[in-house]
């Protein structure tokens, strides 16, 4: 892995650079691959605007043509008009198809509004109350949906959006950003993610614009955390891919109490990065010893 031939327009650490050329052939190879097991030939993506689904979506074009992609773009009613204008210029340069789907009428619907009750019932929160944190989670899960029903008509695989950095620290909603068929860039940190978004042509207004799973308006991953991707990216790095102990994170600048604090959140969201763990009762367990590979034989689709 080497630093990266750029004037990177971000703080990129020297010890996460990557090879960019290697990475791209790895990542097209796993993309068609992975379709070829489960037999398929399409992907499905939710295209929020962001970096994260922005790179995927070209590294799927990439890999497979941009004919065989499809984006859907998922706004709410507070969503950033930007992000949507952002989404659609990546739909334009891949000459991709696309489709927009309106979440709005599905969130409000269950949490209700000012002006209605939802469906969320006498122990749900009343008309329009719902936290800001409970609709994001909620909207995350109704995009899931969308894609998956749209996996259908599409005949495609759902892909993956999440970096690594969001599985191992929990910035993630489980059954909703977390859930697909397969994630090409999710053992890549998100300052990886911003050095390969350049390297395959990401329009920088993406790259360098403040990451954010516009949940809520003016939100932002690094204000709503707490943490700088650079540095929690580096600790990270040296403290899971490196196995350095506490002492030795201090002597490498980190204090004692954010490695900590790092390490509870990498801790606490370790249910999420797993399959939902099965009761054993018979002789053969589905997914413990009863184990094949997705494209087992007479698994072929018609």
């Amino acid at each position: 892995m080497t630093q990266p031939p750029f004037d990177s327009p971000f703080d990129l650490p020297p010890e996460l650079a990557i090879d960019t050329d290697v990475a791209r052939r790895v990542i097209a190879g796993f993309i068609r691959g992975q379709l070829e097991q489960a037999g398929f030939e399409r992907v499905v993506l939710g295209l929020s605007g962001g970096i994260d689904s922005g790179l995927v979506a070209y590294l799927v074009a990439e890999a497979i043509g941009a004919e065989r992609l499809l984006a859907v773009m998922l706004p709410y009613r507070s969503s950033s008009p930007a992000s949507r204008a952002d989404a659609e210029a990546v739909v334009t340069d891949l000459g991709c198809a696309s489709d927009v789907v309106d979440i709005t009428p599905m969130v409000d619907g269950y949490f209700g509004d000012p002006e209605r009750p939802g469906a969320a019932g006498p122990d749900g929160p009343g008309r329009g109350e719902a936290t800001a944190l409970q609709r994001g989670n909620f909207a995350a899960r109704m995009r899931m949906a969308v894609l998956y029903d749209r996996s259908v008509t599409w005949s495609g695989l759902v892909v993956g959006t999440g970096n690594k950095t969001e599985s191992l620290i929990g910035y993630t909603t489980i059954f909703g950003d977390s859930a697909c068929a397969f994630n090409p860039i999710g053992d890549l940190y998100k300052s990886q993610v911003r050095q390969l978004a350049v390297a395959v042509g990401v329009p920088s207004v993406i790259v360098n614009k403040a990451p954010s799973a516009d949940l809520w308006p003016g939100q932002t991953d690094e204000a709503e955390g707490g943490f700088s991707y650079p540095v929690l990216d580096r600790l990270l790095f040296w403290r899971i891919d490196k196995r350095r102990s506490i002492e030795e994170m201090v002597a490498l600048g980190f204090t004692t109490e954010m490695v900590e604090r790092v390490d509870r959140m990498v801790a606490g969201a370790e249910f999420k990065r797993q399959v939902p763990p099965i009761a054993k009762l018979g002789p053969r367990t589905a997914g413990v010893d009863y184990l094949y590979p997705r494209r087992r034989p007479g698994s072929a689709r018609t």
